[in-house]
């Protein structure tokens, strides 16, 4: 497993869509899956991404590990059931509310 730190953006320039970024890191994938999810499951990257992903010390095998989970996480799944987008939380209730909002309410 390798840890060296990978150039992300500069490796992945040349992706546009899920299945180049799946064939990138070299991860099987069923076509009909990431049709229909295909942004469900860039999204789920990238939130991962956000997450767990440093700069200048994340390595090839991380990437590629969180990418095949969010492409994962759809072959167990839905996208309904995920709710990867705001719209989908909406739609089932969840709020989010950042932490800088908090307080702010009307004065009294």
């Amino acid at each position: 497993m390798s840890t060296d730190p990978y150039d992300f953006e500069d490796e992945t320039a040349d992706c546009e869509s899920a299945e180049d970024f799946l064939e990138h890191f070299a991860i099987p994938f069923e076509r009909a899956v990431v049709h229909v999810n295909r942004l469900h499951i860039l999204q789920r990257f990238h939130n991962y991404l956000d997450v767990h992903a440093t700069d200048g010390t994340t390595g090839y095998d991380e990437y590629r590990g969180w990418l095949l989970r969010a492409y994962e996480d759809f072959v167990q799944s839905d996208a309904l059931t995920e709710k990867v987008f705001s719209v989908h939380q909406r739609a089932a209730g969840i709020a989010k509310v950042s932490i800088g909002s908090i307080g702010r309410g009307k004065p009294t």
